[in-house]
Formats: C-alpha cells, sequence, structure tokens
C-alpha cells in the first residue's frame, strides 16, 4: 500500500549525466531560456548513488529530444536497480513535434529499450492540459495544441477530440507493447497536471493521472479534482511535489520561483500528497534537493526535508489505504470545460467564446472552501495575484545563482498557502453513474452539460435523502422548479452558487472553516493550518493506519 517515492532529474543545476554537453545547448525549463549549468557536472553513478542516499527508489528522467545518452542511462538503471520514468518535458520544449501538434512523444524504438531492461515504470507527458490551452508556450511556429486543433468546434466537440487524441497515443503505446511481448501496465502514459483540468478527459482515454502540488495550486481542490477521477475512471494517482512556485525567501535558490516554496512548506507538501494514497510520489526537481560541488553532492535545507520525509515519516505512518478509496461527504459534479479561471482557448480553441456555465464551479469551489478559494479561478493563474518572484528576477542575474541564503534585500513571502477548509469533497465528470458516486450527503452540479444517466442518478438520490443543488441551465424541463422530498431530500435549481438559498442548503455539510478533510474507507485525515499563513499544515489521522 505505500506509495513509490522518486525525484526528478536537474533542469539547470548541473548537466545530465548521460548526455553531456547537449544539457546546456537546448531549453530545459518553461521559462524560454538556456541556462548553463550551475554546478560541475557529476559521474552518472555518483548521481544515481545520491538519489539512492536521499532514499529514492525511482528517478523521473528528462529524455533528449535528440536521445542522447538514452543507452547509457539504461545501463546504469540496470546496474544501480533505480527504476526510471521517462519524461517528455524537453521535447515539448525544444522540438521535434508530432505533426500538427507541440508535443514531442519518446520514439517507439526508445520506449521498448527502456522496457526491455525492466526499469521502465512510466512514461511522463508534462503539463499536457497547459499545452492544449496555451498552444504558443514553446513552438512559435503556429498554433499547435498538445493534442491536435480544435479550432472551429463546440466545447463538446473539442473535448470529444482531444479525447480521441489521447486514446489514439494510448492504444499506440499499449500495441507497441504487446507486438514486442511487454506488458503494457508495467509503463502506463501518465498526465501531469499543473491546472485541474482535463483529468477526467485524460483518465477517460487511458491516462494514469498525476496532479501538481505546491506550485501556484489550491491543494483541495486540485487533489480533489484529480482523486475524483482516477475513482471515476480506475486510473492510478500520481503525485509530484513541484517545487517552482511564486514565493521567494531566505532559502536555497537555483533561479527566480525555483524553488518558490519553502522548506517548510515542502515538508508538509510532502506529507499532505503521501496521506492522499498515490500510487508514487516525486519531487520536483533534484536541483534544490542537491548541492554538487568539487568534493560531491551537499544536501541543501530541501535535501534534509526529503530525507526525514523518506527515513522517518513514511515508515511511521505506514498507510493501510489507497487513493481510490476516497469516500466523499460531498460530491461535486461538472463537466469536464478545460477552464481554469483565464476563459479563453478552451481545450485550445481559439474561435470559442467560453458560456458562463464553464465559469460555474469557480462559485462552487469559493461555497465549499469557505471563501478561501476564489470565485473566479481554481488556480493562481488569474487576475489578483502577482508573483514575488518576478521581483526577486528583476534583481538577480543569472549569472549570480545559486543563492545560497535567497537575496538578503528582499523580505520573505508566503503568497502560495496548502490550507484551504474543504470538508471531504471529490469531482466527477458529467458521465459518472450511481454506483460511482458513493454515499455522498451534498451533491452539486455546474459545469456547460450533463448525461442523462447521471441526471437520473442525481434525481433518484434526491428522492432518497440527499441535497442535490444543480445549476439551472442543467435541469430538464420538468425539473425546473426546487422541492424537498418526504426523505429529507432536497433538489435545489439555481442560476447562482452564491446565493443565499444555496448558501443555507450546503451549510449544514461544509464542515468547519478550520479544518481541511478527506476520507479513504474508513480512514480518515483532517488538515488544520501549521501557522497563521496556512503554508504549513498539521495532520490528524484517524482510523487507517496500519
Amino acid at each position: 500500500m505505500q506509495p513509490r517515492l522518486g525525484i526528478q532529474g536537474p533542469v539547470l543545476a548541473w548537466q545530465d549525466p548521460w548526455s553531456g554537453q547537449v544539457s546546456d545547448e537546448i531549453m530545459r525549463t518553461g521559462t524560454g531560456s538556456i541556462y548553463l549549468s550551475q554546478d560541475p557536472p557529476p559521474d552518472g553513478d555518483k548521481f544515481v548513488e545520491a538519489l539512492q542516499g536521499l532514499g529514492a527508489d525511482f528517478y523521473v528522467h528528462h529524455m533528449m529530444p535528440g536521445l542522447e545518452g538514452h543507452s547509457a542511462l539504461l545501463r546504469e538503471m540496470t546496474r544501480s536497480g533505480m527504476d526510471v520514468v521517462l519524461g517528455n518535458e524537453y521535447g515539448n520544449i525544444n522540438g521535434p513535434w508530432v505533426e500538427g501538434t507541440n508535443r514531442w512523444d519518446v520514439p517507439d524504438e526508445a520506449i521498448v529499450e527502456a522496457a526491455r531492461s525492466g526499469r521502465l515504470i512510466g512514461l511522463l507527458y508534462d503539463e499536457p492540459e497547459h499545452l492544449q490551452i496555451n498552444a504558443g508556450q514553446y513552438r512559435k511556429d503556429g498554433w499547435y495544441p498538445h493534442w491536435g486543433a480544435t479550432d472551429g468546434l463546440s466545447l463538446e466537440a473539442s473535448y470529444q477530440q482531444l479525447v480521441k487524441s489521447v486514446s489514439a497515443r494510448t492504444d499506440h503505446v499499449r500495441k507497441l507493447a504487446e507486438k514486442q511481448g511487454l506488458n503494457p501496465a508495467q509503463f502506463p502514459l501518465v498526465s501531469e497536471h499543473v491546472f485541474p483540468v482535463m483529468f477526467h478527459a485524460k483518465a477517460r482515454a487511458g491516462m494514469d493521472l498525476c496532479p501538481k502540488v505546491m506550485k501556484e495550486s489550491f491543494q483541495a481542490l486540485q487533489l480533489g479534482t484529480a482523486l475524483g477521477a482516477a475513482k471515476q475512471y480506475g486510473r492510478s494517482m500520481w503525485i509530484c511535489a513541484d517545487l517552482w512556485g511564486p514565493d521567494i525567501g531566505s532559502w536555497f535558490t537555483r533561479t527566480s520561483g525555483f524553488p518558490g516554496h519553502s522548506p517548510e512548506e515542502f515538508a508538509s507538501a510532502l506529507r499532505m500528497g503521501y496521506l492522499m494514497g498515490p500510487t508514487h510520489l516525486f519531487a520536483e526537481n533534484v536541483d534544490v534537493l542537491l548541492h554538487h560541488q568539487v568534493g560531491g553532492f551537499q544536501k541543501t535545507a530541501y535535501g534534509d526535508v526529503w530525507e526525514q520525509f523518506v527515513k522517518d515519516f513514511v515508515p511511521n505512518h505506514p498507510l493501510s489505504w489507497r487513493h481510490h478509496e476516497a469516500s466523499p461527504d460531498i460530491v461535486l459534479i461538472h463537466s469536464d470545460d478545460s477552464n481554469y479561471g483565464q476563459n479563453a482557448r478552451l481545450y485550445g480553441n481559439r474561435e470559442l467564446e467560453p458560456a458562463e456555465s464553464t465559469r460555474s464551479v469557480f462559485a462552487v469551489w469559493h461555497l465549499l472552501s469557505h471563501g478561501s478559494i476564489p470565485a473566479h479561478g481554481s488556480c493562481m493563474h488569474i487576475p489578483g495575484y502577482a508573483f514575488p518572484r518576478h521581483e526577486l528576477k528583476q534583481r538577480v542575474t543569472p549569472e549570480q545563482y545559486p543563492l545560497l541564503s535567497g537575496c538578503a534585500e528582499l523580505p520573505q513571502t508566503s503568497m502560495h498557502n496548502l490550507f484551504d477548509p474543504v470538508n471531504n469533497a471529490v469531482v466527477f465528470d458529467e458521465h459518472v453513474r450511481d454506483e460511482q458516486l458513493g454515499n455522498p450527503n451534498l451533491i452539486i452540479v455546474a459545469g456547460s452539460r450533463l448525461s442523462a444517466w447521471t441526471l437520473a442518478a442525481l434525481t433518484r438520490r434526491a428522492e432518497e435523502g440527499a441535497v442535490v443543488i444543480i445549476a439551472a441551465w442543467l435541469a430538464p424541463a420538468d425539473r425546473k422548479q426546487s422541492r424537498r422530498y418526504a426523505g429529507g431530500g432536497v433538489w435545489l435549481v439555481t442560476d447562482d452558487f452564491l446565493s443565499d438559498d444555496v448558501r443555507e442548503a450546503a451549510a449544514p455539510y461544509l464542515g468547519t472553516g478550520d479544518c481541511w478533510r478527506q476520507r479513504f474507507g474508513e480512514a480518515e485525515i483532517r488538515f488544520y493550518q501549521g501557522d497563521p499563513t496556512g503554508c504549513t499544515l498539521h495532520a490528524e489521522v484517524s482510523g487507517m493506519l496500519k
């Protein structure tokens, strides 16, 4: 039941040990710049030895688009007994791209070679939802969304086009593995998300899911959405503890925003992610955990945090549950409309004007979080947030990094935090069936569309005693009127999820404003603010540790 623990490779600290100088000749981050490595290059065996010394049992490797060092990497993984995940980020940034997209796929021959080594455990797709919506992030010669063009399509057709394209890729890798006599279940395609959108679409199309925590996310929203998608579609859920972020402070700093979270927040985020019961959890990136110098690797404060987590917290808190046992008291059902608050380019479609219905989910999360999550977006990449890291970028030149203790002229900030008081909520999409809902007391239905079978299930749930709050535009003609049932159930139709009648109906189920709660079967986790900013968490666990 224990999650597997891993670390993602360097992006600017030192050259990739197996491809060498090529690392400094391509863009390795999403900043649009080439960064020369800051530390002297380590040997591959010494690097893996350092990873294993930190307690990592798998390595997330950035594949070079030209496949430089691939075979040498696999030989080292085989020699050391460490498993590997192959990531596509460098190819996404630099190309060459799959025709008509901004996506780089690990080539078939590289997949087969890695799988035959016995060490391959996954193919990681870096922020594909971001690159579908913001298709011009890396590729500048046209508009080429990650999973193909959607211009001119309706919102639902755009969604279906993405599901079709992702399904084609998952089917291709499955057939490739089977043709080679390999087991495709041993190396799933994993969709790593910075924004809390398209989890359900990717899961429906056959990908495992990997929400990023920390970053610029609202944790209860990000994880509640991923938990629901993984549960509904029977996928594994990984977690990436991403140290890139908005804040600055007196901590070891590789570049502006990296890390953008304090060591204390990192410690809380690792424990939070672990308690969600993922199958895999990894840190992004090793650059922040280790500093390589002539005498070898030295741990930073972040490396100390990781080592304490792996070697102390995890052994002393063995889990008896997994993420798919999530048992919600509140279910939010909404179509996977891909709107995270910028209200544009849904599914990469530049011609579609987002309807108000695609924004309705923001008001629901504002309600569920006692106002902690904003009512106009589902992550910090929305109006109202100015990231302190930008000031650090203006003050410090690339040549001055790394900073051993941050920038003394700038105060430490805590814009990002981990705490939002949500009372055991998960998200299902518009295709969810009655038997998948569990036993929630409160069901809220938003978004742009709803399937007939989900509507039928909601009607039954209200009749049987649940409180169902549904958007007026989703209620059929014969269900437009709100009503109460003899068994205590409520069918409440609304065009405003922050109205007084909605607040009154939901209030008994929202919990308290000082606790974020998640339940997995008989296990319950209660998170409280560990400090006044909410950057750290205090967790209470009941009913489920071994």
